[in-house]
This record gives C-alpha cells, structure tokens and sequence, in this order.
C-alpha cells in the first residue's frame, strides 16, 4: 500500500547485528518490487538472461538474502495469497499508471532520451507468476522457509510476528502497522544505501525499528483510530484516500472526535469521494483480514546443486560469484552449528 506515515511514526535506528539469531518474516513480493524498480541497466531495462527472462528480482533476492544470511539472520519469506475483492479498483489504477508510463516510455526510447527512458520503464515493472516461482525456487535452494499467506503478505507477517514466531516483519512500506504488527523493520538492506528508483543515484540509509505499541502511545491512538487515519490518508483498498486530508489533518480529526468515526467520515465528506464504497468496508477489510497459523518454519542446508543449477546454468549468473557467496553461507552455517545453534539451519 505504501501508507504515508513517515513524518508520524518513531523510529529507532538499529544495526543488522541487532538482528543476528532473529527471525524476521519478509514482505516478499514488497521486496521482490523493489529489486524490480531499481536493478535495470542505464537505459531502465529489466536485465535478463540468454533466453529473455527478468533477472533483476533473482539479482537483487540472491545478493541481499545470502549477505543477510552471513550476518546470521534467519528469513522466512511471505508470498501474498489472494487479495480482498476491493482491491481490484486499486489495480485498475496501477494498470492506468503503467499504461501511461509504458506509453511516456516509447515517446521517451524515440528521442532517445535516456534519462527519461529509466525514469518511465521503473514505473512499468510487473512482477508476474513465473518471476515469483523462480523466486521461491532460489529461497528454498537457500534452506529458508516461505509462508504462503491466504490473503495479504503484509498482514501475515504480522500475524506470525503477534504469534511470537518471528520478531520482526520486513518491509519499506507501512502497512503491516494497521494489520497490527507489533514490530517492522524498514531499510534492511546490507549496504547501508538504497537506489532511488528511476535514477543510478544513491541515499544513505540505516535499518529502522518502529515498534507499534510505541507509534500509538506518542499519537495517542488505539489501532481502530490508526486505521481510520489509514483510510483517510488512503490504503490500497481507497487510494488516494480523501482529497485534502493528509497524515497530520486525519490526525488532527481523530484528536477532536476520537472514537466517533462516523462523525469523522461525515465532516470529509466521505460519499462524495467514494459513492460506490463504505469506508465501513475498508475498515472491516483490514481488521479481518484473511491469515494463517497453519505453517511450519524450517531452516535446512543450502542446496548448492540446485543453487548452482537455478542461477548459473539456467539464468546465467557468474560461476564464480555464485560459488564464493556460497562457501560464505557453509562457513556461517558451520560456525552457527558450532556455536551451538543447531536449530539455525
């Protein structure tokens, strides 16, 4: 969803060695995006194997999760099931935004213009089934876990974090707060920097925790009314929310009328933005969405053959590099066994 909630949130900025022996439930499709937006050549291409398959999200998975994994992090990785119904105006504005990028894009390529040519492909990105199979098949090659969600990725993560089976969801994006995740963690990336999307330009960035329990004390909120702010600014479910109203008005809204959301909705004027759409069913949406207990979290030893086999000789990765990273991760998971953790892998 990407829920503006930056300027009120806190956060605490951590290390990824506060997170070793952790076990931290990924957004995968949330990361999967991002590697899509941001791994592309000069010219804002998706980069590709022999045959013309997308490689960026293998490229950007294989490299992050294996240097996460040398610093001793346990990943399981969440696979969005199906999404609410109400979800289908959202991709119809998603197709409308591609679409529109996709044609600024050819205008762009008959220039030759290359700076606006990255600019437009990012926006066009699409992530399909087989790219998400091949996904899951260099995640299991690496021994980690995936937890198929039955609705939203985000909002499993934050059942399995509220269930004590994994300490932190990991994501770039807000969303798992209103789904009632205790603890997100953002900007895990092993470099210390992320690509801005569209551009070869970097920023500096640290790892954040941001901690639920502590966002709804300092707003004085309970999770109803962070949801209602939700709504107002705008979810997945509205987006856009409501012409006019951003993070600090909504907040503002719930500072003056606290539980009486009906009266908030009625003072923005909610049926003329949405005539056809009851913010009653946004909100019932997020609070019941569909999630599971029924998963088994297990870590095993990498499959070099397989790893080998998936990246080297079917999507063309460098032998070499493939090999050193793995020898890294055997070293971890003898020094792990040594250390005493053998449930680590």
């Amino acid at each position: 969803m990407g829920l503006q909630f930056k300027e009120l949130v806190i956060k605490k900025e951590i290390s990824i060695s506060d997170l070793k022996g952790r076990v931290l439930a990924v957004d995968a499709m949330n990361m999967l995006y991002q590697f899509l937006t941001t791994i592309r050549s000069p010219d804002g291409t998706v980069l590709t194997d022999r045959k013309g398959r997308v490689t960026s999200h293998l490229i950007g998975l294989f490299s992050r999760t294996s240097a996460l994994m040398e610093q001793g992090l346990k990943l399981v990785f969440v696979f969005d099931g199906r999404p609410p119904e109400i979800k289908r105006k959202t991709w119809e504005k998603r197709t409308a935004v591609k679409t529109e990028a996709s044609l600024r894009l050819k205008e762009a390529k008959e220039e030759g213009d290359i700076e606006s040519m990255r600019k437009f492909a990012a926006r066009t990105a699409v992530l399909t089934k087989d790219m998400s199979e091949d996904a899951k098949a260099v995640i299991t090659a690496l021994g980690l876990p995936i937890v198929q969600a039955p609705s939203e990725g985000e909002a499993q993560t934050a059942q399995m974090v509220k269930n004590g089976d994994a300490y932190a969801s990991i994501s770039q994006d807000y969303d798992n707060l209103i789904f009632g995740c205790p603890l997100l963690v953002r900007n895990l990336s092993i470099e210390g920097r992320r690509k801005k999307a569209g551009t070869f330009a970097y920023q500096k960035v640290n790892p954040e925790l941001i901690s639920l329990p502590e966002v709804l004390d300092h707003l004085r909120l309970n999770l109803d009314q962070l949801i209602v702010l939700a709504i107002l600014v705008g979810t997945d479910y509205n987006p856009g929310g409501v012409k006019g109203i951003g993070p600090k008005t909504g907040l503002k809204l719930l500072k003056e009328h606290g539980t009486d959301f009906e009266a908030i909705f009625a003072k923005v004027e909610w049926g003329k933005h949405y005539p056809d759409l009851r913010w009653q069913e946004v909100f019932d949406t997020i609070k019941k969405i569909p999630v599971t207990d029924n998963y088994k979290l297990e870590w095993k030893k990498i499959d070099e053959k397989k790893l080998m086999h998936l990246l080297v000789q079917e999507h063309d990765f460098g032998e070499e590099r493939v090999r050193t990273k793995i020898e890294k991760l055997k070293e971890t998971q003898k020094e792990m066994a040594q250390k005493g953790l053998k449930n680590f892998f």
